[in-house]
């Protein structure tokens, strides 16, 4: 945090807390003009990066965890089932996808059209997160793709979302149950594409 830093922060307005891994003499000289304006070092511990992981408070300890750092894209997808997705469904897919990160696990994510039309989150069950998740999206589902963060380990999640009319899933596979799985798609002759990695976000 230099000088140069510190003045474009400040144009901000309102500061509570400032963190960085260095401050420099000027820029911590100027910041400190604010009234009750923290400053927090924060040294980035080589070889690891901030992002490389998360640390979270559990009864008696942390729970240390990767980071999602999203690592792979549609061009190492595989895909188990299904016609090949065109490029407007792909988008689709990557977007369901990118959104499903984001969203409390067990998380399942509709879009149609590059928009969010339906997403179920933070449940116990991925059939019920499904569920959720097509009934947002009603009618929208039909010709719809759908994300899942996790795989699905039962064949009952996809079985619904082809019964609403979903045309394409992407979901990480991984399942012991992964050949029932993928069975409904190909029954059906809906694309379901296996990325490999899983967002899940608790």
């Amino acid at each position: 945090m230099d000088g140069a830093a510190a003045r474009a922060i400040l144009k901000a307005g309102f500061l509570e807390c400032v963190a960085a891994p260095r401050f420099t003499s000027e820029g911590a000289r100027l910041l400190k003009v604010k009234k009750n304006l923290r400053l927090v070092e924060m040294p980035l511990i080589p070889p690891y990066r901030a992002s490389d992981y998360q640390i979270k408070p559990v009864s008696g300890g942390l729970l240390v965890q990767e980071s999602d750092r999203f690592r792979k894209g549609p061009a190492v997808w595989k895909r188990a089932a299904g016609p090949k997705p065109t490029a407007a469904r792909q988008r689709d897919l990557l977007f369901a996808w990118t959104v499903a990160r984001f969203v409390r696990s067990n998380a399942i994510v509709v879009v149609k059209g590059e928009q969010a039309v339906g997403i179920g989150g933070g449940q116990t069950s991925r059939v019920d997160a499904v569920r959720i998740a097509l009934k947002q999206a009603g009618k929208k589902a039909r010709g719809a793709v759908l994300a899942s963060d996790g795989f699905f380990p039962k064949p009952d999640g996809p079985a619904a979302a082809v019964r609403a009319g979903i045309r394409a899933i992407v979901q990480p596979g991984g399942s012991v149950q992964d050949p029932a799985v993928v069975a409904v798609a190909r029954r059906a002759g809906i694309t379901m594409l296996l990325t490999g990695e899983r967002h899940f976000q608790h």
